[in-house]
């Protein structure tokens, strides 16, 4: 009995296939969604790290226990200034990367 081959497929060609090829406004849109989701992640990771309700995040930020939620679920479009306040305040240090014209700029 001959064994059927299985056919394989890269990230890339899923992602190609269904969401879009890259620098498409429907790509553009997803891999944007995809780097907020990591954001909040990195920021509700942080806050259990040092033992920290929302509630008690937000009161370091200025803000309210929602707006913590938010960001960690990733629900708003937060405020480059609130995404700093939070990182200070989780102690934390940020590092943000802007490529342009295929020149990366690394801003700490």
């Amino acid at each position: 009995m001959k064994k059927q081959e299985i056919k394989t497929y890269s990230l890339e060609e899923i992602t190609n296939k269904y969401i879009g090829k890259k620098n498409t406004p429907k790509r553009e849109a997803f891999e944007n969604e995809l780097r907020l989701d990591l954001l909040g992640e990195a920021i509700r990771k942080a806050r259990l790290e040092r033992n920290l309700t929302q509630e008690e995040l937000g009161r370091l930020v200025g803000v309210q226990k929602a707006q913590i939620s938010k960001l960690e679920n990733s629900l708003t479009d937060a405020r480059f200034e609130t995404i700093i306040k939070v990182f200070k305040a989780l102690n934390a240090k940020i590092n943000f990367n802007v490529e342009l014209l295929n020149q990366t700029v690394k801003i700490a």
